[in-house]
């Protein structure tokens, strides 16, 4: 077995998660929001987010500007980009590990649009991947089998061939369930364990 093909998540492994809890919980104190209601209305409506089916304007005005603000929805906008934080250490090492085996490097991230677009801007992450098989491009969520499916179709990979790593066990369990090796991300040192055992480090 030679792995030729890295999946990537991008939240949790590479970068801080784009909209996660805690960045709703930093926005409704920023912003004066009830934050149950907030994350209710949340719910309800980011799944649709981030399969691509709404832009972020129609996703805040379902959960934020659904009633006057004090604030407006660039101001808000504006706030939920800065969330996204880089995790330098691991990006940089990826890079590495990349350049030296010569691997395929495939993103299989669920993310909304205008999220996803910053992240690969700001961050540099076009240099690092080959493609980005993200929910908000193909339409497809994981744990939905089908994005594995057409991340392996896209890179013409075998299951056998590639190694997953994501910070979600679920999602994990999913891709090792269709024979793709899977690795939960715990932090870069047990990262390095993991490539250590399929040889690459």
């Amino acid at each position: 077995m030679t792995i030729t093909t890295l999946f990537l998540d991008i939240g949790g492994v590479l970068l801080t998660n784009g909209w996660d809890s805690h960045a709703r919980r930093r926005a409704a104190e920023k912003f004066g929001l009830e934050g149950s209601e907030m994350d209710e209305r949340h719910h309800l409506t980011f799944d649709t987010y981030e399969e691509g089916k709404l832009t972020l304007d129609e996703y805040l005005a379902r959960v934020i500007f659904y009633e006057p603000r004090e604030f407006t929805p660039q101001d808000f906008r504006e706030f939920m980009l800065t969330q996204s934080q880089p995790f330098e250490e691991t990006i940089a090492f990826l890079r590495e590990i990349k350049q030296r085996h010569g691997l395929k490097v495939v993103a299989v991230s669920n993310e909304g649009r205008e999220l996803t677009e910053y992240r690969i801007r700001t961050f540099g992450l076009g240099s690092l991947f080959d493609a980005f098989i993200s929910s908000c491009f193909v339409h497809f969520r994981k744990p939905d089998h089908d994005i594995y499916r057409m991340a392996l179709d896209v890179v013409q990979a075998a299951p056998d061939d590639v190694l997953y790593i994501d910070d979600r066990a679920m999602f994990v369990e999913v891709a090792r369930s269709l024979g793709i090796h899977g690795v939960q991300y715990t932090g870069l040192e047990a990262v390095r364990q993991a490539l250590a055992t399929y040889g690459l480090v």
